[in-house]
């Protein structure tokens, strides 16, 4: 079989985290980044499998530049992110970690969260660095995340502040345990002003927790889902997906989300990285977005399809794919097609569209208060919510009622997103450039989020301390 080269670009050695030379190329439907270190040799690793093919999978946009940077060209891509000037794309998330401690010791981790000499930032700090943020990246996507952002009982008080500060959409990225433990915890977040709950869900049976999370956790995620609706807070279910563990999973994530539909909001799945904590031997089995593409139209006997989905409007084409649903009471779904993108912004990335992507999140991701009161599982099993509330799936032959088309938008859309985050083994510096998700380092500055996490071979941090 004939080798084909689809183009140069840039990486780094996964050993020693220099930056090196590399080549894409197509062996039949797979697609590998090919590199060498002159210290440490010859690396080949899977980037790509399957249809649609890595070349049909594109979506080009011109390059928009941060216009406050913290970070200046020294070294070059990936060496000076703050963001700094050769950067070729606005934030539309930001992250910050407000804790390094976690009440779980993941398989897989990419803060490699869970050490005992960590001490949390105080509130002033992270008050700083949140105006650090505001002044760099605008008004948008705030991800308040860890570690387990639950274990700092000042938690509500870092939702008020991102607040006043302006951010309008923040969302919790948790494991749920405390959510699930305290029915009282979601309501003082949604107080506070929290927007959404990006809930840890990596299957609907217990043997995958006990394989990627260390025990059985499902009963905690449906009381957590719970909960979380009850305070008035959509959630958005988030599948690490690790082939031969959950791969086989994602068709039954779907069924059971769109069971505890309303409140669940979306999925957002994210096929495993390899940085901060995983198994060594994992690279070598690495499952790619047109694989998760395929496997969720065969395990939805077709609900989802490959047609369905579209590539991102902001970060890089090879990052992620999404769909937006309306979903009906007999468990359909009907594409919506592509409707702006539901975790990325438009192609005019620039303040407005950075506007209009907070505000598309904004619309999809909460839980709008017209919504039917569906998605109460009980505590111990998988059931069927409610189905009273529940219009008919709207027609769309002849005239559409705009109104009703709308407020069906609002209160039964679910969306299907995906992220391939990258780590050393398969960094592509023209993806990374591209990237529009920033983490807010200790320093204050604005970091890409693959090159944040990028963790060597030996566990080396290229940004982490």
């Amino acid at each position: 079989m004939e080798t084909v080269n689809l183009g140069e670009t840039e990486s780094i050695c996964p050993v020693c985290l220099k930056r090196i030379a590399a080549t894409r190329q197509v062996l039949g439907d797979e697609v590998f980044q090919v590199k060498e270190c002159d210290e440490h040799g010859s690396f080949r690793t899977l980037i790509w499998r399957g249809k649609p093919s890595l070349a049909e999978w594109r979506r080009p946009k011109p390059p928009v530049h941060p216009e406050l940077c913290y970070g200046t060209v020294e070294q070059g891509c990936p060496f000076d992110c703050g963001l700094c000037s050769a950067h070729a794309q606005m934030p539309c998330s930001v992250l910050l970690e407000v804790t390094d401690r976690c009440n779980l010791q993941c398989a897989v981790c990419f803060a490699d969260s869970g050490r005992k000499d960590s001490v949390d930032t105080s509130l002033d700090r992270i008050t700083w660095l949140l105006e650090r943020a505001m002044a760099a990246a605008g008004p948008c996507n705030l991800q308040l995340s860890g570690g387990e952002p639950t274990l700092r009982d000042d938690l509500p008080e870092i939702v008020a502040a991102a607040r006043r500060i302006g951010f309008s959409f923040i969302q919790l990225n948790t494991n749920g345990l405390r959510l699930a433990a305290d029915g009282n915890y979601a309501a003082r977040l949604r107080s506070a002003g929290l927007s959404a709950v990006f809930l840890q869900f990596d299957g609907v049976d217990d043997g995958i927790y006990r394989t990627l999370r260390g025990r059985p956790l499902l009963e905690q995620k449906l009381r957590a889902v719970r909960h979380a609706g009850e305070a008035g807070l959509g959630v958005i279910l988030v599948p690490t997906i690790v082939s031969g563990v959950n791969s086989h999973a994602v068709g039954a994530i779907v069924r059971q989300a769109l069971q505890l539909a309303p409140i669940v909001r979306g999925i957002h799945f994210q096929p495993v990285s390899y940085f901060g904590r995983f198994p060594e031997q994992g690279c070598g089995n690495r499952f790619t977005l047109p694989e998760l593409m395929g496997c969720l139209e065969e395990q939805t006997d077709g609900l989802l399809r490959l047609a369905d989905f579209s590539p991102p409007g902001g970060e890089h084409a090879h990052c992620s794919f999404h769909a937006t649903y309306l979903y009906s009471a007999d468990g359909g779904l009907r594409s919506l097609g592509a409707m702006g993108g539901d975790s990325c912004c438009t192609t005019d990335c620039g303040s407005g569209g950075i506007r209009r992507t907070v505000d598309t999140v904004s619309r999809r991701w909460k839980l709008p208060s017209a919504a039917p009161c569906c998605g109460n599982p009980r505590e111990s099993e998988q059931t069927d919510c409610c189905e009273s509330g529940r219009s008919n799936p709207v027609r769309v032959e002849g005239a559409i009622d705009l109104d009703s088309f709308l407020r069906d938008v609002a209160t039964r859309s679910l969306t299907i997103s995906a992220m391939a985050f990258q780590d050393a083994e398969n960094l592509d510096l023209e993806r990374l450039r591209g990237c529009c998700i920033s983490v807010v380092s200790p320093d204050g500055l604005l970091v890409p989020f693959c090159a944040y996490n990028l963790t060597s071979r030996d566990g080396r941090s290229l940004y982490r301390r």
